[in-house]
């Protein structure tokens, strides 16, 4: 049975490429938020080509957190995958490298899992009012979030949240699989087929545009939607 203690911890995993303009802020963020549970932070570098590999060194004489480095960029997904082998809390909580996700959501995040018996919780943009992103992102993942809960009777509002945080026994046994962006949608997937009820609480969402960095593409929401197809009718 999971049980709420002072010992408690969460694993907060970065996975970072190319933000050498934005991770010391987050890191910085994310140590300086104040829980009633133990936190650490896992960094890990997917294969930077830019300067963020320097500034995490430096900044690890500064701050206390996990480094973790891949010599080759492999995704999003397998920098997760990475970080869930060194991570030793009881939560598991997915945080992006840059500012669109603030770390100060952290305790409204957690609140499900100190006050009830959740295994999951989802940071929903859509619940919240916060600055939406240009329009074919935002109707991409309401599609993405009509088509998980239609596949696995699911009950959503924002399945591409970056924020997603689970029960660290259950993420580390649903064998992942994916390395990209589609990593939302393979565990949404594996979640609604266990039938585990999925949290939502709403979040603060401060959108960046392509020119400040966004990553994401169009074509990843067609990979996401064939993850959520593959894991209800293949796998």
């Amino acid at each position: 049975m999971f049980r709420i203690s002072n010992k408690m911890k969460m694993s907060v995993i970065i996975p970072v490429f190319n933000e050498r303009g934005t991770i010391s802020d987050i890191i910085k963020k994310a140590v300086g938020v104040v829980l009633p549970v133990g936190k650490e932070l896992i960094v890990v570098n997917d294969g930077s080509s830019d300067d963020t590999g320097v500034v995490l060194r430096k900044l690890k004489d500064e701050i206390d957190f996990i480094l973790l480095e891949h010599e080759k960029n492999q995704g999003k997904g397998a920098a997760i995958k990475t970080g869930l082998g060194a991570a030793k809390g009881d939560l598991v909580l997915i945080q992006d490298a840059d500012l669109e996700y603030d770390p100060n959501d952290y305790l409204k995040l957690i609140t499900p899992f100190l006050t009830g018996n959740a295994k999951v919780v989802y940071g929903s943009r859509i619940l919240s009012k916060s600055r939406r992103g240009k329009l074919s992102f935002y109707l991409g993942g309401r599609f993405l979030t009509f088509a998980a809960n239609l596949l696995y009777g699911l009950r959503i509002t924002d399945e591409s949240t970056c924020y997603k945080v689970f029960r660290a026994d259950l993420i580390k046994e649903l064998n992942l699989e994916s390395k990209g962006f589609e990593f939302c949608a393979e565990v949404t997937a594996k979640i609604g087929k266990r039938k585990i009820p999925i949290c939502e609480v709403p979040i603060s969402y401060n959108a960046r545009t392509k020119e400040k960095g966004k990553k994401i593409k169009w074509i990843d929401g067609f990979v996401g939607l064939f993850t959520l197809i593959k894991y209800k009718f293949i796998k």
